[in-house]
């Protein structure tokens, strides 16, 4: 038999494994094994926002994760926060030899308030419940069910590549680290300053990871960073009472003015960024062309949108994926329940501003200070409040072509690839603070009610999400230059 003959044979024994892998992989998903396991995850109220909570996270990863690792081959370590005492983590490794290249896994164990009494009638937040597709329950979408099926599809390469029984002992041929936070849904707490602590034990050359949703529920999405959330407050106060409008109208300042000829200054009636300084830098070539081919999708129940707000001579997917945008999100002065002939003492406003990567945002308070004073407009405060950086991986990087490439030899399908969420995650740390490329691959689908009452993920979607990270783990191992570049 001639060289090619073999190596056409070898490709094609390859494709059969992986075809089988990825098949098993979904079945097991669509099983009560998994029902049973995601149901038990579920039922831990791991509400990473109360107080108090922070033997149910650690019993989450000790009960829940370490014996699923352990079984796997990894070595686990239960670390505590250094910003609370409340919202431990979890450094695993599966280390086959320091020398071959490594990826970082992540997930997060904890939840939103589960707001008990706001889920529909027949439901509760602890307890899973199979509705069709729908498998309702607080963290079936966010995050729980999302991680629980990258275990899954690990596994079950892991045991296709050595015995049923013995997974741990397989050989991917790179390494695995999984990194477990209990504090996302509390702003990550903690995790930047851990992950630099940590750098060594988390040291890798791709991370790859599952949270947030899809474009839409039948399309498979990568992502590959987020923008940023700058969260400020404009405050003007005159002073600590107020006064009759007849009597002091047209004598004293009106802070309540004053903010709305700020906002109006920063924003205008359309919803397009007057501010220079909070503009972004124009996208690279590869960003408008990936957000180019983005789908237009219209999820049942959505808003309908409106063209002509926001940045003109953009498309709506350009303006959430790839431009900035400043939003009020409240607005206080007087009051509106009671309203009284008066001039207010006080008024603010909050405010945010998604940004994606080309904005500076150093010195924030002083530059948007200094625009309002240049505008005519004194007495306003500007106060930042929190914010977390905007990134984003060059979508012609050769690992979201090996993704996109894996994504469509699993499914058929071509990949929606965003260039990053119009949302904001902690993918700064991993980006920054670790210096890897990141690639999210979301399991959950926009209308999933994820932080509402009646969250739920849609097996179908977990189903493939299993096949398509089954795919991912394989073509790792048999294409590695093509996801480990820096190896």
């Amino acid at each position: 038999m001639s060289d090619d003959t073999t190596d056409r044979d070898d490709a094609a024994d390859t494709t059969t494994i992986r075809g089988d892998l990825v098949r098993r992989a979904g079945e097991f998903v669509d099983s009560a094994p998994f029902i049973d396991r995601l149901s038990l995850r579920v039922a831990r109220r791991t509400e990473s926002q109360a107080p108090g909570n922070g033997s149910a996270a650690s019993a989450y990863l000790s009960e829940e994760i370490i014996p699923e690792l352990d079984e796997l081959g990894f070595d686990s370590t239960i670390c505590d926060n250094p910003e609370s005492d409340e919202h431990p983590l979890l450094i695993a490794s599966r280390i086959e030899d320091p020398e071959l290249p490594t990826v970082l896994l992540y997930g997060h164990g904890d939840v939103q308030f589960a707001h008990d009494d706001q889920w529909a009638e027949g439901l509760d937040p602890w307890v899973l419940t199979r509705d069709g597709d729908r498998l309702y329950g607080r963290g079936t979408a966010d995050n729980k069910g999302q991680h629980s099926v990258n275990t899954v599809a690990l596994r079950t390469v892991l045991d296709g590549l050595g015995t049923r029984d013995d997974a741990a002992s397989a050989r991917l041929g790179y390494n695995v680290r999984i990194l477990m936070e209990t504090a996302e849904e509390a702003g990550s707490k903690g995790l930047r300053s851990f992950a630099a602590a940590h750098a060594a034990e988390l040291a890798a050359d791709l991370f790859l990871a599952s949270d947030g949703p899809r474009i839409a529920a039948e399309v498979p999405t990568l992502f590959l960073g987020s923008r940023g959330a700058l969260n400020f407050r404009l405050v003007a106060h005159e002073r600590d009472d107020s006064h009759h409008s007849g009597n002091w109208g047209g004598r004293l300042r009106n802070p309540a003015t004053v903010i709305a000829a700020a906002i109006n200054a920063l924003v205008d009636g359309n919803g397009v960024i007057r501010i220079p300084a909070l503009r972004p830098t124009d996208p690279p070539a590869s960003v408008l062309a990936a957000v180019a081919k983005l789908p237009e999708v219209v999820e049942d129940g959505a808003p309908e949108t409106d063209p002509s707000w926001g940045e003109p001579g953009l498309s709506p997917a350009e303006r959430v994926f790839a431009f900035n945008v400043l939003e009020v999100l409240a607005l206080d002065a007087g009051d509106p329940a009671q309203v009284v002939n008066a001039i207010p003492g006080a008024a603010s406003a909050s405010m945010q501003l998604r940004y994606v990567v080309g904005t500076d945002v150093s010195d924030f308070e002083n530059r948007v200070r200094t625009y309002l004073e240049e505008q005519g407009i004194r007495g306003v405060d500007v106060e930042l409040e929190h914010c977390m950086p905007a990134t984003r991986l060059d979508p012609d990087s050769r690992v979201v072509t090996a993704a996109a490439e894996s994504i469509r030899r699993t499914t058929g399908l071509e990949a929606a690839v965003e260039p990053n969420l119009g949302g904001t995650i902690p993918n700064d740390v991993f980006a920054e603070v670790l210096g890897l490329p990141t690639v999210w691959v979301p399991h959950s689908y926009p209308g999933c009610h994820q932080h509402a009452p009646d969250e739920h993920a849609l097996l179908s979607v977990l189903k493939q999400g299993a096949e398509i990270m089954t795919g991912m783990f394989w073509d790792m191992r048999s294409h590695p230059e093509n996801w480990f570049t820096s190896k």
